[in-house]
């Protein structure tokens, strides 16, 4: 029998907890992601005037989006703290506690006092729970990636990694309608007093219900395995710089386009489609609604997709698709239509699926078992710096440069696209032998 078969016979079935795995990794990443979306709106609505009142507007906004910003400055942190504690500890652990980490700074955040009642102290308390939040994030995506695909088939780890992925569109949709819902019922002043607030205190259901998951859980079996054979990592980040390099460039920059994809029609789509087409916000808001409801199908079925087909070469083909479709989705919506706005944006959402569900796969299957925690979380943070955190500003400067022109993003997007497939050029095939391995020592 070959080793592909024997794979194969091991793994029929996945264990016993492997959908559990898969719902809460899909969990921890929908909070993440549902923190976004409401911490993206409190920074441009309300944070301003009751955490950073400069006197001017202006600067207001401006030392809010700094705190925003911080967030995704402390990831790598996050990534090489939690990233080493994964690979020498295990899953399990680590994951329990960056929930509770950003679980816990997101509800202090949605109790905390404003400038007017302890001064000073309440803009340095939200910088610092925004750096807490920030590191948590940096540790819980790799975790969250292998705790759903470990306990999955290696041959099928396109689908089973994909449960982190669907958190971005979870957390949306979920983060949208609990905005939708206040802003239907409160008045203006009622939702920059209180309401606001709502929308942070109630992710500390998500916090109760993943918790309720993931302490129920084992160790991953692979990890049990690494365990069993005595072959943890003294120092993993370490040994990711130094034995796997080529791996860490290839994950990293594989992140790069889809990222920016993902910025361009959830982020910037807004501002265009709004001051140089003249349509509502309304109308850009279920446009993306509806592109994020098509992600909650789409990006498992990559991931499954790519089981089947050269992961490598789906995630590349669709990279190239990318750079040809941008134009063209700038031409279609010219016309100021709604309903080609909403056709433009599910078209891109969904090039960003096809790319964003294998990305787990893809990016944890670069490193060996041993060393993917680390090489994972540095992977993805360290990209996510130059990629998704800086895209918006790209954009908004581009757009500006070219004075309302499209042109200038059009070949941003084609250069992420180019550098994707470049690290996908650089990157390996999926090799599930080496966990069918550790499977089987587990097992005998």
């Amino acid at each position: 029998m070959t080793t592909n078969s024997k794979a194969r016979a091991v793994t029929r079935k996945p264990p016993a907890g492997a959908l559990k795995a898969y719902v809460a990794s899909l969990t921890g990443t929908s909070l993440e992601y549902y923190d976004f979306a409401i911490y993206s709106v409190a920074s441009a609505l309300v944070f301003p005037k009751i955490f950073f009142p400069a006197g001017d507007e202006f600067v207001g906004l401006l030392l809010s989006f700094s705190a925003f910003a911080v967030g995704y400055l402390a990831r790598p942190i996050g990534g090489v703290v939690f990233g080493r504690l994964g690979d020498k500890i295990g899953r399990k652990y680590v994951l329990v506690f960056t929930l509770v980490l950003i679980g816990v700074a997101t509800v202090l955040i949605g109790a905390l006092p404003d400038y007017t009642v302890i001064g000073v102290a309440a803009p340095v308390i939200l910088v610092l729970l925004r750096l807490a939040q920030g590191i948590g994030v940096g540790g819980e995506w790799g975790g969250a990636v292998l705790l759903s695909s470990e306990f999955g088939d290696p041959n099928k780890r396109g689908f089973w990694s994909s449960a982190a992925q669907i958190g971005p569109p979870a957390g949306n949709l979920l983060a949208n309608g609990v905005l939708a819902v206040l802003a239907a019922t409160l008045s203006n002043t009622d939702f920059l007093s209180w309401g606001w607030r709502v929308a942070f205190l109630a992710s500390a259901v998500l916090v109760a219900f993943g918790l309720l998951i993931r302490l129920k859980l084992e160790e991953t079996p692979v990890f049990k395995a690494i365990q069993a054979h005595g072959d943890r990592p003294k120092a993993p980040i370490k040994e990711v710089f130094t034995t796997e390099p080529k791996a860490l460039i290839s994950a990293a920059l594989s992140r790069v386009c889809p990222d920016i994809l993902y910025a361009l029609f959830t982020v910037f789509v807004a501002v265009y489609a709004t001051k140089e087409l003249g349509m509502t916000t309304g109308n850009v808001l279920a446009a993306i609604l509806i592109g994020s409801a098509f992600q909650l199908f789409l990006i498992p079925l990559a991931g499954a997709a790519t089981d089947r087909f050269n992961r490598r070469l789906v995630y590349g083909i669709t990279a190239a698709a990318t750079a040809a479709f941008i134009p063209l989705f700038f031409l279609m919506i010219q016309g100021r239509s709604v309903v080609m706005l909403t056709i433009g944006v599910v078209i891109g959402l969904a090039l960003h699926a096809f790319m964003y569900g294998p990305q787990a796969a893809y990016i944890t299957e670069q490193f060996p078992a041993r060393l993917r925690y680390a090489g994972s979380s540095l992977a993805y943070t360290l990209a996510g710096v130059v990629g998704g955190a800086v895209a918006p500003l790209i954009f908004t400067s581009l757009y500006g440069a070219a004075a309302g022109g499209w042109w200038l993003i059009a070949l941003y997007l084609l250069a992420a696209s180019v550098v994707t497939i470049v690290g996908l050029l650089l990157g390996r095939d999926p090799q599930p032998e080496e966990d069918v391995r550790l499977l089987q020592d587990a097992q005998a």
